[in-house]
């Protein structure tokens, strides 16, 4: 097999097989799904309260509670892309953002490397969702957001690291 063989390409994501050998000198046949990455946001309305959106996921055929978050862009730098999700997703613009941290949701198949970031001073603005997402904004507060997660109804990983970095887990 040559070093890589492209399995598929698509529109978002595109699948590789490589071989690669590792540190301690052992051959490893990887599968990996190449993604452009992505920029979660912690849109923080008030110091005490956060927008999250309850979004229907097909994948996996249910709604889920989620940070407001999205793919980057061709060569579109994460803070940028996080700038253009809080507006399109949640119809808040933010007067800061500040980055919080980065994270590698499964790094065992993935190159997707997830930029996070804080985000306040936030403004009433034109909310502008793609045709393919169905969601709606919630309001909430720390309490509120630990019962949600407590109760099994937070499972997104993404979201469940960045309410950690907040605190707010």
């Amino acid at each position: 097999m040559p070093k890589v063989k492209k399995i598929y390409h698509g529109k978002l994501l595109n699948l590789i097989k490589k071989r690669q050998t590792l540190p301690n000198g052992a051959e490893a046949e990887l599968e990996v799904i190449q993604h452009p990455g992505a920029a979660l946001i912690v849109p923080f309305l008030t110091k005490t309260k956060i927008i999250m959106v309850r979004q229907f996921r097909p994948v996996i055929n249910k709604y889920i509670y989620e940070l407001p978050a999205g793919t980057l862009e061709h060569q579109e730098r994460p803070h940028v892309c996080a700038r253009r999700e809080v507006v399109e997703e949640t119809g808040y613009k933010a007067t800061r953002i500040t980055k919080l941290g980065e994270i590698f949701p499964v790094p065992g198949y993935s190159t997707e490397k997830i930029f996070i970031y804080k985000a306040e001073g936030l403004r009433k603005a034109e909310r502008c969702l793609d045709k393919d997402e169905v969601m709606r904004t919630c309001i909430f507060s720390k309490p509120e957001v630990r019962d949600l997660f407590l109760k099994g109804k937070i499972v997104d990983a993404k979201t469940i690291c960045a309410l950690t970095y907040c605190n707010w887990l």
